[in-house]
């Protein structure tokens, strides 16, 4: 929780309420739903909140912005996000639905009013929006092939990808329209080494 006070310190008391909320809430329902492993739950502030977080000191959402949030697992990066942007609306998909199960129970324990959750398939979604996030759930060009035809085009949206590593055959059909940021940038901490936001623009 601390690190989030370090790098966020312009949150408002309510949402640190919030973040702080989440660690005994997780730890409640990933003993009873396993969607976060034990190393992860010990490291949760870090390599789960904190990464989603990359994505807020990457772009700052608009009011009435519409995200989906693609493959969400335990509801990373959305639930983070959706703390961070109460006037933006978060769609939260994921195809397992013991984790969706877990997700509707940490946005419920939080009352949190501006993101819902369902089990769904990123194919049967029939809504468009104005950005996809997403956490590293396959290679980027497969993930922009199954997502694409979600995004409202409409200048500076897009999809958001959080991944690690070299990236640079993956991004390579995008060449020049596609931004890359180091994540050490803004979170100088060993996880984030090789943690980049890769945003892709549609217009």
């Amino acid at each position: 929780m601390e690190l989030i006070r370090r790098f966020f310190s312009d949150f408002t008391k309510e949402q640190f309420i919030a973040f702080e909320k989440l660690l005994p809430i997780y730890n409640e329902w990933n003993a009873k739903i396993n969607v976060i492993s034990r190393k992860d739950m010990e490291n949760l502030y870090e390599r789960h909140v904190l990464h989603s977080l990359a994505i807020a000191k990457f772009l700052s959402f608009s009011i009435h912005t519409a995200i989906l949030d693609v493959g969400t697992g335990g509801g990373f990066p959305g639930i983070p996000l959706a703390i961070a942007f109460p006037d933006s609306h978060f769609t939260l998909i994921d195809s397992i639905g013991k984790k969706i199960t877990v997700v509707n129970e940490v946005i419920n324990a939080l009352g949190l009013k501006n993101v819902i959750a369902k089990k769904e398939n990123v194919y049967e979604t029939k809504t468009s929006y104005d950005f996809i996030v997403s956490r590293a759930v396959c290679a980027f060009p497969e993930f922009v092939k199954k997502t694409e035809k979600k995004v409202k085009r409409k200048a500076g949206n897009g999809i958001i990808y959080l991944k690690g590593g070299d990236l640079n055959e993956e991004l390579s059909p995008y060449k020049n329209k596609v931004v890359v940021k180091e994540i050490f940038q803004w979170f100088p901490l060993e996880f984030f080494e090789t943690k980049k936001v890769v945003f892709l623009p549609l217009e």
